[in-house]
């Protein structure tokens, strides 16, 4: 019994040794862990993401834990479907069958918000160019802008898997924070008497062919345009031809809940795990973040100065706020448009024209990241 206790304290004592003497990092990403895990449960930002990554984060920066090493757990589901890309694929199976393109397809002019609201990816790709970013690393970091988690994971596990933890969670937080970062910006470059544009009510006129249709149109044309992201507009796509088609409840349904919540555990988990303090604590992490921040609030402001210029072409009939929805944090950004919208006149319901530039920015950001793939594959680095 006293050799059990001795050979316990003498474990206690070596771990806490290696983290004063070889672990610092690893100390400061316990604490970084546990603030994820604090931002998730108390403050409820992104929690379904932010839980499993911070456990994860906490679980590699363990003295000696060997949980990324071959054989480790949180080894094992990074090459079960990070390596593989086969996580990030199926959530966009599930986002897919969650998304409704109808309020896009009602006013189909609305997709070039959703084109505009990508802009700040390649104005970020260029800075970090700039700043010494290799060309794979500087399109991983330009696509944070795109406010697209599992399209930031998918590129980035590809091309610059040393980055997929700092770009992981600059994506989610961004993410989260669209309802504090993007009001400001939408305020600022409006007038009053833009912010009270009224749109009207979207009638729902599209017939249920249009929208089966529609998905396998959009896979067609990314296949001939960027046929390298054809797996990340394929799965979104497919997702949504499975619930608008009507046949196939009982796999739309586990796509938009067992399987996407199985897969988003573990893909936490994997990415958590590439948050090991030696290998995440760096000036170029904190450069990643701010590039991330710039990236958002750019889309957020291209987005809301084309919705200026198509108000002024339509003669008023467009609110530019609805602009600002033309990110990919669906339906976040749409939410927050509403709210904005009401904020200047209480009986505007901007909601459902918000929702289909909120559903152009989804294909925006995917198409954004399949053409910059695309290149890369032409230039020969992908």
């Amino acid at each position: 019994m006293e050799e059990s206790l001795l050979a316990g304290l003498s474990g206690l004592m070596s771990g806490i040794s290696y983290l004063f003497s070889q672990g610092l990092p690893n100390v400061v990403m316990l604490f970084v862990g546990g603030l994820l895990l604090f931002l998730g449960v108390r403050k409820g930002i992104e929690p379904l993401l932010l839980l499993p990554i911070g456990f994860g984060c906490i679980l590699v920066n363990m003295p000696l834990s060997g949980m990324m090493e071959e054989g480790g757990v949180l080894r094992t589901f990074y090459e079960m479907g990070i390596l593989n890309e086969l996580f990030p694929l199926l959530i966009f199976v599930g986002i897919g069958a969650m998304t409704d393109f109808g309020p896009l397809l009602e006013n189909p002019k609305i997709l070039l918000l959703g084109a505009a609201g990508q802009f700040g990816i390649f104005l970020t790709l260029i800075l970090a160019l700039l700043l010494g970013f290799t060309k794979l690393e500087a399109v991983s970091i330009g696509i944070i802008g795109a406010c697209d988690g599992p399209t930031a994971i998918y590129v980035t596990s590809q091309y610059a898997p040393h980055l997929l933890g700092a770009v992981s969670v600059a994506a989610y937080s961004y993410m989260s924070l669209v309802p504090i970062i993007q009001p400001p910006i939408m305020r600022a470059l409006t007038t009053p008497k833009e912010k009270v544009i009224r749109m009207g009510v979207v009638r729902k006129t599209v017939s249920q062919r249009t929208k089966i249709l529609f998905p396998i149109l959009v896979t067609c044309v990314t296949g001939l345009i960027a046929p390298k992201g054809l797996p990340l507009m394929g799965m979104i796509m497919l997702g949504n031809f499975m619930k608008e088609s009507g046949v196939v409840s009982r796999l739309t349904r586990a796509s938009e809940n067992e399987i996407a919540n199985i897969v988003t555990l573990f893909l936490g988990l994997a990415i958590g795990g590439t948050m090991e303090g030696h290998a995440f604590l760096s000036p170029q992490t904190l450069a990643i973040f701010g590039l991330g921040f710039l990236a958002i609030c750019l889309d957020t402001a291209a987005g809301v100065l084309f919705g200026k210029l198509m108000s002024l072409l339509t003669g008023g009939k467009i609110n530019p706020l609805i602009g600002a929805a033309g990110i990919s944090a669906y339906p976040m950004a749409a939410r927050v448009v509403q709210v904005q919208g009401q904020r200047y006149d209480k009986k505007n319901f901007l909601l459902m024209h918000a929702m289909g530039a909120n559903t152009g920015g989804q294909i925006g950001s995917v198409m954004a990241a399949s053409v910059m793939l695309s290149i890369l594959q032409g230039m020969g680095l992908a």
